[in-house]
Order: C-alpha cells, then sequence, then structure tokens
C-alpha cells in the first residue's frame, strides 16, 4: 500500500486546516471468474489497535467487478426462467459498446374498460445493484435503490441493473405509443413483471426496450435513443401542426439560452402568499421585494385567481367558471392588475398565470360561461383512494383547442406572455378507455400548439412526469425544450423533505436529461433552515430559479450568491449549459447510504468547458467522502485541470487523470454542501517562460464559472501577454495566473474595460488569482451598455 497525502482537502467550517491521507494499492485479480469480490480494510488507530472498517462504522463491504471482454449476445442469458411468450428483436443501437433489444407482446383490445394484460419477463441474473425510477404517486417519479433481489412494489418506469460481471442492464417500458400504459413490476420472488393498459378498441402491442453495455449511461442512452425514434414515428399529425406554427423538428435536443425567461430570476405566489390571492398582496409582496432591492424579471401568480365556483369548497369539489380573473380578489380585472404590477416594476419582464390542465382541480364549472361556451361532457375519475375520484365536468375533446386558443389570446391580451400549466396527470385519472383515447392527446396537443402559438413556448409544465405524457409531449424535438417540474413540491414545513427533495431531482434527471425539457426543481424560499442547501442545487441544476419568500423575509446575501446584474441592469441568474444529474458514480448509491450524494453538470463547449459538481450530505450525520477528477463531467484524457471550491475559495494543483493523487477530499455536516468546478488548463509559452491560464468567471456567485462566454489569450502582443475574457454579467472576474506570485499588479499589469483603464482599487491577487471588480469599475467609470449583455476584460501582462 502507498500512503499519499491529498493536495486539496475541505473540512467543515469550524476545522479550517486539515490535512488527509489516503491509501491505495493494488488487488490481484483471482484467476480468470468473472464474479466480483467484496473486500473490507483494516487500520491501526492511535491506540495501537488494529480495526477493521466494517466494524468500526455503517460502512459496507467494498465490491470489485471484472468487467468481460463481449457483451451477451442474447437478451435471455441475462435472466433466468426468461419469457417463452414475449417476442424479443436484437435492434441496431446507436452508442457503441452497447446491446439493444425491443421487446413486445400483445395486449387485447379495450371494451367498456380499459384492457390490461402482465407478462412474465424473468428474473435478472448476477444482480450486485439496482436502481428503479417509479410512479410514487399518479403525477410524480422517484428512485428506488435495492441490493441483490430485484422488488418493486409500485408502477416502475425504468429499471437499471449492475451486475457482478460489471455490466449494466437497462429496461425502459414505453407509453403513449397506441395509447398504451406500459410499466414494470415484480413477482414477490425477484423477477420482472410487464403490465400493459390497452386504451385501444382493437389488440396492440406493449412495446419495452433494453440495453446491455458497460455503464448505466451507455446502456440508458441507447434505451431512449431508440424510444424517441419510436415515438418520432408515431406523431406525423401533431409534428405537422407544430411546424405550420414555425417550429421545425431538430434531431436531437439543443442547449437554448434565452435570458429573458429561464434566465432571470422569478418569484411565485404560492408558498409566500398561499392560496388566498389578491391583487393587492401581490403589489405588496412586489413593493417588498423592490424595498430589499430584489429585482426580479419573472412573477408568477400561482393557484387560486382564476373565477371559480363552489367558494367554500375543497379544490378539487371547485371547477372554472370564466377566463377572467377572480372578481373580488382582481376587482378591475386581470389586464389592470397585471398592468399596474409591470408599470410600478418594470424589472418585470414576464407575467406567469397558472392554471390546470383541465381548468382547474375540479374541471370546469357546469354553471359557468366557460360550459356555455363550448362543449363540455362528465367524465368519471378512477377511484384510487384519494380526494380525486368521482365524476368531474371537462371541455369536450372536439373543443378543447379552441378553448386554449381563446383562453390564451384573453392572456395575452392581459398582458400575461407566460403559463404554469399544473394538475397534468389528472388525464391519466380518467376511467373510461374511451374518454382517455381522446383526451389525453387532445388536451396535450392543445396546450402545445398554444403554448407556443401565444406564449412562444414559456411555459412551465406541472404534475406531468406521468409515462404517456412524457413520451407524447416531452420526448419529440420538434418544438423548443419545454420547462418541466422534475419533482414533487418544496415543503417548507417538512425538515426531513429537503434532502429528499435533492436526491429525487438529481436522480429523475437521469431520465430527464434525455427529453426536450428544461428540468425545474421548483421553488424554495430564500429565508429558511435548508436555504442554502436548496440555492446550491438550484444553482447547479442547470434550470430555472424560483423563489417564494414571505414578503419580508429574504437572506439577500444567499440572493446575490445566486444572481448576478447584468451591464443592462437585468438580475438573473447564472444557469450551467448542460443539465444536471447524479454522476456516473452514484447511480447505484441508495438514499442516506454513507456517501455524498454528488450531482455534476457541464457549462461550455467541450474540451474547453467547465465541469460543475455540487456534493450535498442528505444523510443525517456528518460525512467526509472523496471526489475524484474522473468523476467532473467532460474531463478529458491528456487534459490538465485545476479544480476550485466555492466555499474556501481553495484551488487544487494542476492534475490529470492518470496521476498518482487525482482525489479531493470533502467534509461536510448534516445538510451540509460544497460546489466544486473544474477547469481546463490552458499552458502559455514564450521565451523559455511558461503560464497556466484559466478564467475562473464571477467570484462570489455559486455557479459563477457558467458567467463565461468565452476567452482566449495572445502570447504575442510585444512584451505582453493579452488575456481576453467575456462574461455575461458583472461581478469580480478571477483568473488563474501561475506567474502572478512573481508579478506586481501596480508595474505589470494593464487592464481594460470597453477599452477604458480600470480604477486601481478594483484589481487585487490572492496567491495566483488575479481578481478584477468588474462590477465597481462599470459603475465608477459611467459606462453604457451596448446592444447585448456581453462584458469583455482585457488583461495585459508584462512577461
Amino acid at each position: 500500500m502507498v500512503n499519499v497525502q491529498l493536495q486539496l482537502a475541505i473540512a467543515k467550517q469550524q476545522r479550517h486546516n486539515i490535512y488527509r491521507q489516503y491509501f491505495r494499492g493494488t488487488v490481484r485479480r483471482p484467476g480468470v471468474s468473472t464474479d466480483s469480490i467484496k473486500f473490507t480494510v483494516r487500520y491501526r488507530n492511535a491506540h495501537g489497535n488494529w480495526i477493521w472498517a466494517n466494524e468500526d462504522s455503517n460502512l459496507v463491504d467494498g465490491e470489485l467487478h471484472f468487467q468481460p471482454a463481449d457483451l451477451p449476445e442474447s437478451l435471455a442469458t441475462c435472466f433466468s426462467k426468461f419469457s417463452r411468450t414475449c417476442r424479443v428483436e436484437l435492434c441496431q443501437s446507436q452508442v457503441s459498446d452497447t446491446k439493444l433489444w425491443a421487446l413486445s407482446f400483445n395486449v387485447p383490445a379495450a371494451k367498456k374498460k380499459s384492457s390490461s394484460t402482465t407478462e412474465y419477463l424473468g428474473v435478472p441474473v448476477q444482480v450486485a445493484r439496482w436502481l428503479t425510477l417509479v410512479r410514487i404517486s399518479t403525477p410524480w417519479l422517484v428512485p428506488r435503490h435495492g441490493k441483490g433481489v430485484f422488488k418493486t412494489t409500485e408502477d416502475t418506469m425504468m429499471c437499471s441493473f449492475l451486475r457482478r460481471d460489471g455490466l449494466h442492464m437497462v429496461l425502459l417500458a414505453i407509453s403513449g405509443v397506441d395509447d398504451m400504459l406500459t410499466v414494470f413490476r415484480d413477482d414477490d420472488f425477484g423477477g420482472i413483471t410487464m403490465k400493459a393498459r390497452n386504451e385501444l378498441e382493437r389488440p396492440c402491442e406493449a412495446k419495452v426496450i433494453a440495453a446491455v453495455g458497460y455503464s448505466h449511461e451507455t446502456a440508458l442512452a441507447t434505451c431512449m435513443y431508440h424510444a424517441r425514434d419510436l415515438v418520432k414515428s408515431s406523431a406525423t399529425s401533431f409534428s405537422d401542426k407544430v411546424e405550420e406554427l414555425g417550429w421545425k423538428a431538430r434531431d436531437d435536443p439543443e442547449a437554448q439560452w434565452n435570458q429573458q425567461w429561464t434566465d432571470g430570476l422569478g418569484y411565485c405566489t404560492w408558498n409566500a402568499l398561499g392560496q388566498d390571492l389578491t391583487e393587492q398582496k401581490i403589489m405588496d409582496a412586489l413593493d417588498s421585494l423592490e424595498k430589499s432591492n430584489i429585482n426580479i424579471s419573472t412573477l408568477i401568480i400561482d393557484d387560486n385567481w382564476q373565477s371559480l365556483d363552489n367558494e367554500d369548497a375543497y379544490q378539487d369539489d371547485r371547477g372554472w367558471s370564466d377566463f377572467e380573473a377572480n372578481p373580488r380578489a382582481f376587482p378591475r380585472g386581470l389586464r389592470k392588475a397585471v398592468t399596474d404590477f409591470r408599470d410600478k416594476h418594470p424589472s418585470i419582464l414576464h407575467v406567469t398565470v397558472w392554471h390546470a390542465i383541465l381548468g382547474y382541480w375540479g374541471g370546469i364549472s357546469p354553471t359557468g360561461s366557460i360550459a356555455q361556451q363550448y362543449k363540455t361532457k362528465v367524465i368519471q375519475k378512477e377511484d384510487l383512494g384519494r380526494v380525486a375520484s368521482g365524476s368531474m365536468t371537462v371541455v369536450d375533446s372536439s373543443d378543447v383547442e379552441r378553448l386554449y386558443d381563446d383562453f390564451y389570446s384573453f392572456l395575452l391580451d392581459s398582458r400575461i406572455d407566460s403559463v404554469k400549466t399544473d394538475a397534468q396527470s389528472f388525464l391519466d385519472l380518467i376511467a373510461s378507455p374511451g374518454d382517455r383515447r381522446t383526451l389525453i392527446r387532445a388536451y396535450q396537443d392543445a396546450w402545445t400548439i398554444a403554448s407556443l402559438k401565444y406564449m412562444r413556448n414559456k411555459c412551465i409544465s406541472c404534475m406531468s412526469l406521468v409515462p404517456q405524457i412524457i413520451f407524447h409531449s416531452q420526448f419529440p424535438t420538434n418544438r423548443p425544450a419545454v420547462t418541466l417540474r422534475n419533482s414533487d413540491d418544496f415543503a417548507p414545513d417538512n425538515p426531513s423533505s429537503h434532502p429528499w427533495h435533492i436526491w429525487s431531482n438529481a436522480y429523475n434527471a437521469l431520465l430527464t436529461q434525455y427529453l426536450n425539457v428544461l428540468p425545474d426543481w421548483d421553488m424554495f424560499q430564500t429565508a429558511h433552515p435548508s436555504s442554502a442547501f436548496h440555492a446550491a442545487a438550484r444553482c447547479v441544476s442547470g434550470g430555472p430559479i424560483y423563489i417564494t419568500d414571505t414578503p419580508g423575509k429574504h437572506d439577500l446575501e444567499l440572493i446575490r450568491q445566486m444572481t448576478a446584474v447584468t451591464n443592462q441592469g437585468a438580475t438573473v441568474t447564472l444557469r450551467p449549459s448542460t443539465i444536471a444529474r447524479t454522476i456516473s458514480s452514484g447511480v447505484y448509491t441508495a438514499y442516506q447510504e454513507p456517501r455524498l450524494l454528488k450531482i455534476g453538470s457541464y457549462h461550455g463547449r467541450s474540451e474547453t468547458g467547465v465541469g460543475i459538481l455540487g456534493a450535498f450530505n442528505v444523510t443525517p450525520h456528518p460525512l467526509t467522502d472523496f471526489v475524484a477528477l474522473a468523476e467532473f463531467r467532460g474531463v478529458l484524457a491528456g487534459r490538465t485541470y485545476i479544480i476550485r471550491s466555492y466555499s474556501t475559495g481553495k484551488i487544487s494543483q494542476p492534475m490529470a487523470l492518470g496521476d498518482d493523487m487525482p482525489l479531493l477530499s470533502l467534509e461536510l455536516e448534516k445538510e451540509g454542501w460544497e460546489i466544486l468546478t473544474c477547469y481546463p488548463v490552458e499552458s502559455i509559452e514564450r521565451e523559455g517562460k511558461k503560464m497556466d491560464v484559466v478564467p475562473l468567471g464571477l467570484l462570489g456567485k455559486m455557479s459563477g464559472a457558467a458567467a463565461l462566454m468565452g476567452w482566449e489569450a495572445d502570447p504575442e502582443m510585444g512584451k505582453r501577454l493579452l488575456v481576453k475574457v467575456t462574461v455575461k454579467a458583472l461581478g469580480r472576474l478571477g483568473l488563474y495566473m501561475s506567474l502572478l506570485p512573481e508579478k506586481s499588479v501596480d508595474e505589470d499589469f494593464l487592464i481594460l474595460l470597453s477599452d477604458r483603464v480600470v480604477p486601481r482599487h478594483t484589481v487585487d491577487a490572492s496567491g495566483k488569482v488575479l481578481e478584477v471588480d468588474i462590477e465597481a469599475a462599470w459603475r465608477e467609470l459611467g459606462l453604457v451598455a451596448a446592444w447585448n449583455n456581453e462584458v469583455t476584460v482585457e488583461v495585459y501582462m508584462d512577461w
């Protein structure tokens, strides 16, 4: 064994200076067997006593898996008691080093009730660990984990297995094609069953995709790519409608930067003001935000602004009666209220209103003006033992497109330019197969077309992690990415929910990263015991950031860490360009196992971008864990990197894959968090001198590296080196320069902002990091923004 001291150890706040050592060694593979082996370690404490690690702590034995050279040729070899009736077809995989199979089985025609069939698949063999994404309720998916024998008591959409031979097998149930709903269950004996529900009046095929690969990521990717092709071939008529509006199909979802919609700081009324909404309460809340110098760009008016019937009833028993807002709460009408919001608070660029996909929680009021203008029908909801069961009046499928067309036209005329469409899972509560096959698609398509036509896709899809909706509306790439609520709600009054909220979002993103969506990890409150925990997760997530603070209760410093101000005065969030998810090495780690939750995202172009890793302690105990260089997304062999800690500002020495010591140590308290950013190092040489240069982005911002828009270095500027860095907002720009300790800021540097020399006091040097306060310099120089919000800083350094 070799004892090596770590170069970067980040401790709890009360222990600033610590040193950690780790030990590495070689274990010889036992023969040619592909079976895994377990191990533990023994160490000697300060008293000279030898202790086994698995006896002295809650750590379990480690496992080593030895991957075979070849993938299985037959899916049947991955199971015992494999199905004899399920059809299996080997397909061409779109991902290298994977095997892909399409499975199908017959489901009889629906009659008065939906037709259901359960098909036995088999018992997966050599299972070490597994992960599933299950339907914890009609609208939401959550992760479940286990070891060895497979078991799931909930409808399951995706299963992933780590086998003892080191291979990964992924199963994906296909829904939304041919009005089919397909899920997995267990058979109480470790076997997998496939349960399908057919809504059509003809027999249909249920479909499942299976893949095996050398990593979870590649196996899941090949399943998702094949599923996208299946969806594309079944949605031609809807695609034609979308293209008529000018949206062209794309082969893959692409990163989009729309500053005014997803990059602005949002404010939602839900937890802040509750359901007893009035025009005056909203204005008072906006005044309070302005008094605290919090400039939001999006106002989300959540539930209970609408005109509803049954005033004193529970929400599920209330129906939507009229387009216009509740006259008691908005006596002057929606347009005048929104106009006043916008006029008094000009930072608000967008106003969003909430509504349910069927109108309201209880559908449409049978006696209201909407029911008089549009064809309606009474539907039955499935009795699932919840309040939602019973009957409901809804607009008929033949008139739903006109309803959405008229409603969104009214909203646009009322100066509403975005929507949050909730309760979409109620479509999956419809009992009758005839109603299901006509209403589910009709409402999804009408909402999608109207949101594109009137809102220019500024919409939030909520309570819609429903298999049929996922495949029908969130897979297709013939429209811009829709913002999708990625998990159940933020629950401010439930302390145990906060670690789980972050956890479930990170694992749900394993699936949603492949959809044509921008995952939304929900609003949160900044003046809350878990506020920083949530804030760090939102900044890493790559999704939008909304706050729902009670008026007057804000953590202004936390908001400053999440946001930045542009040269045009707008407050923006700094979103990484890639959707965050739990990292590959943590896919099979169960909730509250003694490991840190590591969430990885990436910003920028391949090779030159930066990896961002958020580490979160979701266990009830303090934790110490390693972070390896290979765990950062986008790290390539042959490149050198530095890693910076957000909480301490410490920077590692340059490291590369294959080095003896590409590890960091993290020590976090319960609900502790850290954000690490991994930067590729650019080495510049001239006349025998070599210097490593790395632009760090905006310091003091949780996702400050995401402010970087680009940079370049020119070592041939006479006796000077020129480094030009472009960022999307103002703040303290950090520039790592390995020769900085040998230089003098006064004698060796000239720094320009918009061709003006920045004031000397806005420049500082700390170790190898040059800091330029471009926000202070911009104000003092009286600079005015040009046509865009990008800011370029030029740093000249004498060699």
